[in-house]
């Protein structure tokens, strides 16, 4: 790939720095990701159920804010890859021992891009953006550890 050489770059804001550098760390999540055969929407569900094993169907379509058929989908994936498992009827998700240390591999894989993508920063500067970030999280109303890239899984679905 060639690289263009722009003399003077336009001026750009916060906003559209903290969406370059996203939008960056997305499409490196999804490469690294996809060596174990899983996509980002995959690792989200395996990491929301590894902290709250027995959530139910229900529940986790009204965290991420998906159609439960488009949830459906998704399960229906990872119980065949054998990471989740449905009990009680279908009412209570857990994590199998192959999607628990598929999670621990999530995690190393998370851990090494962080350390990729933050490298320009100290141990400090990391921790002041992390909470930065996690305040404007907050305060827009944002669903902590839920990506709101979950909803175009459902907006999909409507176009």
């Amino acid at each position: 790939m060639v690289e263009a050489v722009v003399s003077k770059p336009p001026r750009v804001g916060i906003a559209f720095l903290l969406s370059q550098a996203g939008a960056h760390a997305a499409l490196l999540f999804t490469e690294r990701l996809a060596t174990l055969d899983l996509q980002p929407h995959d690792a989200g569900i395996l990491r929301m159920l590894g902290a709250n094993s027995g959530l139910s169907q229900r529940a986790l379509c009204d965290l991420f804010g998906i159609f439960p058929s488009r949830l459906v989908a998704l399960l229906d994936g990872l119980e065949a890859k054998k990471l989740v498992e449905r009990r009680d009827d279908c009412f209570s998700l857990h994590l199998t021992k192959l999607g628990r240390e598929s999670l621990v591999k999530i995690g190393r894989i998370t851990r090494a891009l962080e350390s990729d993508l933050f490298a320009a920063l100290s141990a400090k500067e990391q921790a002041q953006l992390h909470d930065l970030l996690t305040r404007i999280v907050s305060q827009q109303h944002i669903a902590p550890g839920v990506h709101p890239a979950y909803r175009t899984l459902s907006d999909k679905r409507r176009a």
